[in-house]
């Protein structure tokens, strides 16, 4: 080693004493160490003293620019001399004992680590060692192993390792080097492939020698041996020996012992070291099983339920509950098949993807619902053989300590765009003009003279034609029904007619021709025939039996002395509204008076008749309880009491006109006629029906109580532990397709969601009054497992009933951040308070034990689903409530607002509706043209009429975040309306609206997919003209525009988001997008207009619930075949964004603590408009200023977020990784990833703590 010269810094005096013995001796270094023995004992002695009695003697060995280290770590590597070897360890034990990790650092760049191990294997040949020099080398490499990233590679190529662990065999009983050495052992053993080396010698064996029973001595012997044990099974081969060798019986045996003895809780961290080392172990199948067969499940139960009065034991409940979980028994879920219980037989099968997988296997024995009737051979894909996990015999050799850091160096920036060919615009449509020109039809107003238009203010001479509305004029009207029909006999269009709707001009024919209707069995169902119908005639025509319907309609005619029968046989006879159609048996038959409901607090009413139609379909569970019992089939029913009465009933219910002008009960049942599904549903649900008022009263975010997440997952456990307490009965089954509702004593609730957007495809009783509930998967597809909508009846008033949908996929949600599910209570609606509310208590979310198959889960191995549970009680008797993910939007609610937004027109308004395109499953696709009428038909005013700029939206492309739909309720009645910032918006622009671009996934209570089974908006690069109708020809006329030179100004495609808070927008932005990356740019590819920010800060300025700061302006791989991203690529649109609205609520700005509601979603709509109306100033006008704010912004987020995260994904999700133990998994290394609340806080919610998505979720956002 090149001897060091000796530096001062500036300012310490040249006479300092340290600095002179330091000098002198770097003057010994070399041969004069070896000469001058006793020199350099007393040189050393002296050093030790100074730095050992001054504090200031510390400071200037280690002071920048002084070289005093170097010349220590030179003497220790020359010296032959033990003590002089001692003396230097005193002083490197002194330096670095302070310093807060600094001066270690000095020590590791200086080499001292690799002097210190030469010295340990020097010193371990001599025999016998010398105690004191051992004991010192390896309690300084305990200080020093932490800080060197390098240091178990360092240890193992050096041979200490085996120097280490023959002087802890040799040592047992000496606890003063014992120690120390298990210290170092603990360092070595974060290394994987040291880990493996380390067991291999037996050192796994020899921790559980040192490892004791309770006792007061050598307690922190105990925890160090411990900790080194914890990560020495971290290894799968360790853990393995551990479990081969009966060491698990002995870790519970240990940790009850230590747990029932330790009363005062002072050796907690000894218990959470042997929980660790059982967590590790349980990393594997094998100590999995040895867990179980050991009764581990009660042991740790029993233990952590005597834990859970004192709160400073949380760390061990979690881990145990962690422990517990993760080796409860992976049960399949209760179902034949994951794949959804309804099918629709696709025109053709995509090349490849999930889709073509699905059509791949064999179905699961399930006949076609709709299109095809052939039985297959059954295949259980619930389950396979991936979800045991069984891992592989060798371990990943690493060398690396701090695994996670590299991992998140190496995931950096994974998924944004870097190829700067794919960052600009091409602004090539990408097809020829002539394809393109049959989509003219849809501009008109580009065209139009209006020579020989009437510019009076008369509405009807200013309302043009409606092609939506002759659309749906110009053919039958066919209700689904059983009426006298076999399933073969049901009316629907074959599959090619089907897929002719869908085919090239047939996707778009003339609104004016009518669409032929398949030939039926019965005559057309006419709008004026719906009655409502004695249950008498109705048993009579069907020939099935019924339960106890008869009673329940007879019963209103009664006299009104019995006020409490009289409303309990109304609520029976609202539980359902049924469509069917008339029987000509019933032809002439009248409705019967109506009873007026008491005490409604809304004085106007309005008489509607119940829509409880014909045919020989049953209705539903109107009867006893509330609740009933006859469902589809003559095999649900059962006899009940004659009929009392003679007439029919008109229902009185309060009428709402007032305050929801676009909601028509009548309107909205005559538009669910001509709505297709592929389980023909024949109800509508009452919330749909009834119409939904917002209430005036806040909803803030629910807070969390402390500890309901683990009180929720013990319940779980309990299912294990006591299983007799277990009912499991299934309740409703969507599988049994001829009587989904099981008929029972009375004793359990009924569920229904047979009903349009409705999704509940089982439900478990699991005790009295806890259900287990499971979504049903999108058509032709296997998951996307997240909306749901269904009826829940025959409750009881007061008690507490607990909901537990058991196979939710994403891995975190923002239920566990103050979000609460929906209810709509029937009772309330007929009491003149017909709305949804928000509801449930002790609400979380969190990993099950249900096991996800890989074929559902993208090939990945081990996965779990995730529950999400919730408490409700009910607050009226015999009432019909409605549960929902969020605010629901049916297909047929928008027909109806927009049927009703017409109505509304003024003369000064132009409005078209125009069929698109028919959808898969024969629904038509809406386009909207929106704007102002010219003031004349001279040139100037025509002139300025078609040079408008165009406003491109669209929404509901994902079914299941019906908060778009409420979004677009807003933005289409502002545009409707008649202010007059709504008439100077419809002056600056034409608007032309898709409103749904995803109906029969609506329609089908899908979450993300159409019937296609794919996400239309990952179809936008090559959309297919069948299997994707409504984006097809949603780009082709945007690719039209483009053609001639008429792109529009803004291109917004509505979303919702369900892991975030606020609304915000995501857009397309080269510069920024560099930023975000790595890649090397020069200027001219960074030059663009910033004009794409001014939109969303315009809204960050006027919208309460908009947040600036979440947006983001990033194009990403996984994004480019997304709406956005295509129309700013492929279409040279600027200004093109997907604007994601929350589904939970905001966290900034008015509404900040609040959940949001569909009055501050449809004034969100609004406010998009006006920020429209400001963008035109700001575009219509150079204002620099204007553009040098926009630059300002953009400088300042790139320093925010470069300086906070690596990764794009820092604006994902508002909330950090959820610190109570809501994740466990059966991989290996799943600890790494798990955090755990070490310090008993359950919620710890921490904005700056921005946490990556798991799995696939990060494609989930637009």
């Amino acid at each position: 080693m090149n001897k060091p010269k000796m530096a001062t810094e500036k300012g310490v005096p040249s006479n300092s004493r340290i600095l002179m013995l330091l000098g002198q001796l770097e003057r010994m270094n070399g041969e004069a160490m070896t000469r001058e023995v006793e020199t350099a004992r007393q040189v050393t002695a002296k050093i030790f003293h100074l730095i050992q009695t001054q504090e200031k003697s510390g400071k200037e060995v280690m002071s920048k620019g002084s070289s005093g280290m170097e010349v220590i770590l030179a003497s220790l590597e020359n010296t032959r001399d033990v003590q002089t070897t001692l003396n230097i360890l005193y002083i490197l034990s002194e330096l670095l004992t302070v310093g807060r990790g600094r001066r270690v650092g000095v020590f590791v760049s200086k080499g001292g680590t690799g002097i210190l191990f030469q010295i340990l294997i020097s010193a371990s040949k001599e025999l016998p060692p010398s105690e004191e020099l051992m004991l010192q080398l390896h309690s300084l490499l305990a200080k020093v192993g932490p800080k060197d990233r390098k240091f178990g590679v360092k240890a193992r190529l050096s041979g200490a390792l085996n120097a280490t662990v023959n002087l802890t065999k040799q040592n047992l009983q000496n606890t003063k080097l014992l120690l120390p050495c298990l210290q170092v052992l603990r360092v070595y053993s974060t290394n994987s492939v040291n880990a493996i080396s380390l067991g291999k010698n037996g050192v796994v064996e020899l921790m559980f020698k040192i490892v004791a029973p309770y006792s007061k001595k050598n307690t922190t012997l105990l925890k160090v041996a411990l900790d080194a044990l914890g990560a020495l099974l971290k290894s799968k081969t360790n853990a393995r020996r551990a479990v081969d060798g009966g060491h698990v019986n002995v870790l519970l045996a240990l940790y009850q012992d230590w747990h029932h003895n330790d009363s005062r809780h002072r050796h907690m961290l000894i218990r959470k070291g042997l929980l660790v080392c059982l967590r590790n172990i349980t990393n594997i199948k094998l100590g999995r099983k040895a867990f179980i067969d050991t009764d581990g499940m009660r042991i740790l139960y029993n233990s952590s339920t005597e834990c859970l009065p004192v709160r400073t034991l949380d760390p061990l409940v979690n881990t145990s509950s962690l422990i517990m979980r993760k080796c409860f028994p992976k049960n399949r879920l209760p179902l034949p098949t994951i794949k959804s219980a309804f099918h629709y037989q696709l025109p053709h099968v995509p090349a490849a993807g999930p889709v073509a997988q699905l059509y791949s296997q064999p179905p699961g024995g399930r006949k076609n619902r709709q299109l095809c009737n052939r039985p297959l051979k059954k295949v259980d894909d619930v389950v396979d053989e991936s979800d045991d996990n069984e891992e592989t015999d060798a371990d990943t050799e690493n060398d690396t300590e701090n695994e996670e850091d590299d991992k998140d160096q190496g995931a950096a920036n994974d998924d944004i765009e870097t190829d700067l060919n794919k960052l600009h615009p091409k602004n090539n449509p990408g097809r020829p003009f002539e394809e393109l020109r049959v989509y003219e039809r849809f501009f008109s107003e580009l065209s139009e003279d209006f020579q020989g238009y009437n510019f009076e203010p008369s509405k009807s001479a200013s309302t043009t034609s409606s092609s939506f509305s002759s659309a749906r004029s110009t053919r039958p009207i066919i209700v689904p029904t059983a009426q006298a029909l076999s399933p073969k006999h049901v009316p629907i269009m074959s599959c090619q007619e089907d897929c002719n709707l869908t085919k090239g001009e047939h996707t778009m024919q003339s609104p004016s021709v009518p669409t032929t209707a398949p030939p039926a069995p019965v005559p057309p169902l006419e709008l004026d025939t719906i009655l409502l119908t004695k249950d008498q005639d109705r048993k009579e025509e069907a020939h099935i039996p019924c339960t106890e319907t008869h009673t329940a309609l007879s019963s209103l005619t009664r006299p009104p002395s019995q006020p409490q029968v009289m409303e309990r046989d109304l609520a029976h006879l609202l539980e359902c509204v049924s469509l069917e159609a008339e029987d000509t048996l019933n032809k002439g038959e009248e409705a019967g008076r109506g009873v007026k409901q008491e005490g409604s607090p809304v004085n106007a009413t309005r008489h509607i008749q119940s829509p409880l139609l014909l045919g020989g379909i049953a209705p539903r569970r109107v009867g006893g309880g509330g609740g009933g019992g006859s469902n589809w089939g003559s095999d649900c029913g059962s006899e009940g009491a004659e009929d009392e009465g003679g007439e029919g009933a008109v229902l009185e219910v309060p009428d709402t006109a007032l305050l929801l002008p676009l909601h028509d009960p009548d309107l909205y049942v005559e538009m669910v006629k001509g709505t297709r599904s592929v389980p023909q549903y024949a109800e509508v649900a009452y919330p749909d029906y009834f119409g939904h008022i917002a209430p005036t009263f806040r909803e803030p975010l629910q807070e969390r109580v402390y500890g309901v997440q683990r009180s929720k997952i013990f319940q779980d456990i309990e299912r294990l532990i006591h299983p007799n307490d277990i009912v499991d009965k299934v309740v409703y089954d969507l599988d049994i397709p001829s009587c989904p509702v099981i008929e029972d004593d009375g004793e359990s609730l009924k569920f229904n969601s047979q009903f349009e957007s409705g999704n509940l495809r089982k439900a478990v009783q699991i005790r009295k009054y806890e259900y287990d509930l499971v979504l049903n998967s999108d058509i032709n597809s296997n998951h996307y497992h997240q909306w749901f909508y269904f009826e829940v009846s025959g409750m009881r008033v007061g008690t507490n009933y607990r909901f537990n949908i058991i196979n939710s996929e994403k891995s975190n949600s923002q239920f566990n951040y103050g979000m609460q599910v929906l209810m709509y209570s029937v009772q309330e609606a007929i009491s003149g308070r017909p709305r949804w509310v928000r509801t449930g208590t002790d609400i979380c979310y969190y990993k099950n034990h249900f096991a996800r198959s890989s074929i559902a889960a993208g090939g990945q191995k081990g996965k779990s689903y995730y529950t999400l549970t919730f408490s409700t009680s009910f607050s009226h008797k015999d009432d019909v409530c409605y549960f929902a993910y969020h605010y629901p939007y049916t297909y047929s609610t928008l027909k109806m607002h927009l049927s009703k937004l017409e109505a509304l027109r003024t003369p000064q308004i132009y409005l078209r509706q125009d069929v698109l395109c028919q959808t898969l499953g024969g629904n038509s696709c809406p386009l909207l043209t929106i704007t102002a009428m010219p003031e004349s038909n001279s040139n100037d005013y025509i002139c300025q009429f078609r040079n408008r700029p165009l406003i491109f939206l669209s929404a509901r492309v994902h079914p299941g975040e019906t908060n778009a739909s409420w979004v677009m309720k807003g933005t289409l009645e502002f545009l409707m309306g008649t202010s007059p910032l709504a008439a100077s918006l419809r002056e600056a622009y034409i608007f032309k609206i898709v409103p749904m671009l995803n109906p029969d996934g609506v329609v089908n209570g899908n979450h993300r997919c159409s019937l296609s089974g794919e996400d239309l908006n990952r179809q936008w690069q090559n959309p297919n003209p069948e299997l994707h109708p409504t984006i097809y020809h949603t780009k082709s006329l945007l690719q039209y525009l483009a053609h001639i030179q008429r792109a529009p100004l803004v291109f917004c495609d509505y979303h919702g988001h369900s892991r975030k808070k606020n609304v915000f927008m995501y857009g397309c932005s080269v510069k920024e997008t560099v930023w975000q990356s790595n890649i090397s740019a020069t200027s001219s590819d960074l030059q663009e207009d910033l004009g794409y920010r001014a939109l969303p800060k315009i809204l960050s300025q006027i919208a309460p619930a908009f947040s600036m700061a979440s947006c983001s302006f990033v194009v990403e791989r996984s994004k480019e075949s997304t709406a956005r991203v295509v129309v700013w690529r492929e279409i040279g649109v600027q200004r093109s964004y997907t604007m994601e609205s929350t589904l939970c609520g905001c966290d900034q700005g008015k509404y900040k603590g609040l959940q949001i509601g569909t009055r501050e979603l449809e004034e969100m709509g609004a406010q998009f408009c006006v920020a429209l109306l400001r963008l035109k100033r700001l575009t219509g006008i150079r204002n620099h200023q204007h553009l040098l704010d926009l630059e300002s912004d953009i400088i300042g987020t790139q320093s925010k977020v470069v300086s906070s995260s690596t990764t794009t994904y820092v604006m994902e999700e508002d909330e950090p990784s959820f610190l109570e133990a809501i994740d466990y998994s059966a991989e290996s290394n799943d600890e790494d990833a798990e955090p755990e609340n070490e310090h008993g806080g359950e919620v710890q919610e921490n904005p700056n703590h921005l946490d990556q998505l798991s799995d696939c979720e990060t494609n989930h956002r637009d």
